[in-house]
């Protein structure tokens, strides 16, 4: 089945091959008139080639930016936090047919990574690599505790979550600490939630990674939907280089005591 769908990359790729002809065009015609309008409109197409190049190849080949939708990474990415992804981390692809044409490393536990969601392709989803190939993964349902190969993944107890909370209960959130692979990181859990799920206990096929948010209790990753096809992973998260969300600027004014 083809995860083709029309986005934003598709569009620019389309916009290249359409100002690429037209700046080709107008670069080889040896036999014009200036003055033809219908010439002009061509050339001046064709001038937005380099620029739409020059995005479409950083865009496809380098990194890109990402805004981040809701809590299911709090505490370690916010809802309005903007990442930058690495795009070549993992792998050089193909725009748009996203085919792997050199292999560069493949995602880690305790990678963040940025993937096209496997629910709907069309959305990006962020989530921390729990499991990787060959990986045994299970999760606890009562104790709320996960299991690689057989060793549980430890929590270190480091007290109320007194943070940004966005639009989430923050009664009984609690922080912990614990290591991913070789990552050590924050986590939150909800005393007050309790839930179910339809994948805790399975073993990683090859080419499929098992991704958690570090927002346990509200977070809809690997244990509801399933595996991370390598396929649809679009890169790793190197960082936060801005934050901004509706309501952000008014709070921050608020804090420093100005009222509007």
């Amino acid at each position: 089945m083809s995860d083709f769908h029309w986005d934003y990359e598709v569009f620019l790729f389309i916009g290249v091959v359409v100002t690429m002809t037209a700046w080709l065009w107008s670069k080889f015609k040896k036999r014009h008139r200036s003055d033809n309008k219908q010439i002009q409109v061509i050339v001046g197409v064709g001038s937005f080639f380099p620029l739409l190049f020059v995005i479409l190849s950083f865009r496809s080949f380098a990194y890109e930016s990402f805004r981040i939708p809701s809590s299911s990474m709090m505490p370690t990415l916010l809802t309005g936090d903007f990442i930058y992804v690495d795009k070549s981390a993992y792998g050089v692809k193909l725009p748009v047919l996203h085919n792997k044409v050199i292999a560069t490393g493949t995602p880690q536990r305790g990678d963040v990574v940025v993937f096209r969601s496997v629910e709907d392709p069309a959305t990006d989803v962020v989530k921390r690599v729990v499991g990787v190939p060959g990986d045994h993964i299970r999760y606890d349902e009562r104790t709320k505790q996960i299991f690689v190969n057989g060793k549980v993944m430890v929590e270190t107890f480091d007290g109320p979550y007194l943070g940004f909370h966005d639009d989430i209960n923050p009664n009984g959130l609690n922080q912990k600490t614990t290591i991913t692979g070789d990552v050590e990181h924050h986590i939150l859990h909800s005393s007050l939630v309790k839930r179910s799920y339809t994948h805790n206990d399975l073993v990683v096929p090859e080419g499929h990674y098992f991704g958690m948010g570090d927002n346990r209790d509200f977070s809809a990753d690997s244990r509801d939907w399933g595996l991370i096809p390598e396929r649809n992973i679009i890169g790793q998260a190197k960082g936060v280089w801005m934050h901004w969300r509706p309501g952000a600027f008014i709070e921050g004014l608020k804090r420093v005591g100005i009222q509007l």
